[in-house]
C-alpha cells in the first residue's frame, strides 16, 4: 500500500507494507507509479517507509521469486529502473526519509533521491550480493556518482552494510538525525524546501547545469513578486 499526503507544495510518499517490511512487489510498482503521477507540481517530495523498522528492505522476494527466465528479471528490473529514474527527475527536491534499515532495493530507492536523511539507529547497504545478485535498479550508478567508484565497488561488490554515522561520513547519507527528533527533523527540512526557489536550485545543481542557467534562474527569482514581498518582510523586521 502507498500513501501519499498532500499539503501546501510538499507531497509524502510512505510505502507501508508492514507485513513485509516495505518491500517492493509488483503491485507496489504500481502504485508508486500512480503516486508519482499524482505527485506531480508538488515543490518537495519526501519517500519514505511506515514503522521504525524499515524504510524499504529491497523487492518482495516471496513473490518475486516466480519471475526464473532471464528476460522476465530484465523486465521487473527496468520497470523498477524506470521508477527510480522518475524519482531522480523529479522536477523539485526528493528527500529520502530513512526511518528504519534500507537495505539492497531499498538502498538504491533512497539513492535515486537527492537528500537522504536518517534516523541515528538505521542501517543502509547494497547487500544484494547475499542473493547472488546485483544493484539493477541504478542504484550502483548512483552510489558510484556520491561516493567514487572504488568505494561504491566495495559497498556493492562485499554487501557491506554501513551504520547511520559511517554512511553519513562517507557522503552517502546527507544528514543524521536522533530518533526522538527525526520525524520532526525531515519535516522541517521538507517543508524548507517546499516554500522556497529549491527547485531551481535542483536544476542549476543537477547534471548540465551552467554559468548562464545560474544567472538566469536568478534574474527569475529576482524579477518576481516573491522576492520583493520576502525583501520588505526582511527590511520591516530591520526598522
Amino acid at each position: 500500500m502507498i500513501d501519499l499526503e498532500l499539503d501546501d507544495g510538499l507531497a509524502v510518499l510512505t510505502i507501508d507494507r508492514p507485513h513485509a517490511r516495505n518491500a517492493i512487489s509488483l503491485a507496489t510498482m504500481d502504485e508508486l507509479e500512480k503516486a508519482l503521477d499524482a505527485a506531480a507540481g508538488a515543490l518537495a517530495l519526501v519517500i519514505r517507509g511506515a514503522g521504525e523498522k524499515a524504510f524499504v528492505s529491497g523487492g518482495d522476494l516471496k513473490e518475486l521469486a516466480a519471475i526464473r527466465t532471464e528476460e522476465d528479471a530484465a523486465a521487473m528490473a527496468w520497470r523498477m529502473r524506470g521508477i527510480c529514474d522518475r524519482i531522480a527527475g523529479f522536477p523539485a527536491p526528493v528527500v529520502a526519509a530513512l526511518n528504519g534499515h534500507a537495505l539492497g532495493g531499498g538502498a538504491e530507492v533512497a539513492v535515486a533521491a537527492d537528500i537522504r536523511v536518517a534516523a541515528d539507529d538505521i542501517r543502509i547497504g547494497f547487500n544484494q550480493v547475499t542473493l547472488a545478485i546485483m544493484p539493477a535498479w541504478g542504484g550502483a550508478e548512483r552510489l558510484a556518482a556520491l561516493v567514487g567508484r572504488g568505494r561504491a565497488l566495495m559497498f556493492a561488490g562485499s554487501g557491506m552494510v554501513l551504520d547511520a554515522v559511517e554512511a553519513q561520513q562517507l557522503g552517502l547519507i546527507d544528514r543524521v538525525l536522533p530518533r526522538p527528533a527525526f520525524e520532526e527533523g525531515w519535516r522541517a527540512l521538507a517543508r524548507s524546501l517546499a516554500t522556497g526557489p529549491a527547485g531551481e536550485v535542483k536544476r542549476v545543481v543537477g547534471e548540465g547545469g551552467s554559468a548562464d542557467d545560474a544567472v538566469r534562474a536568478f534574474a527569475r527569482l529576482w524579477a518576481a513578486d516573491a522576492h520583493w514581498a520576502a525583501a520588505e518582510r526582511l527590511t520591516a523586521r530591520r526598522r
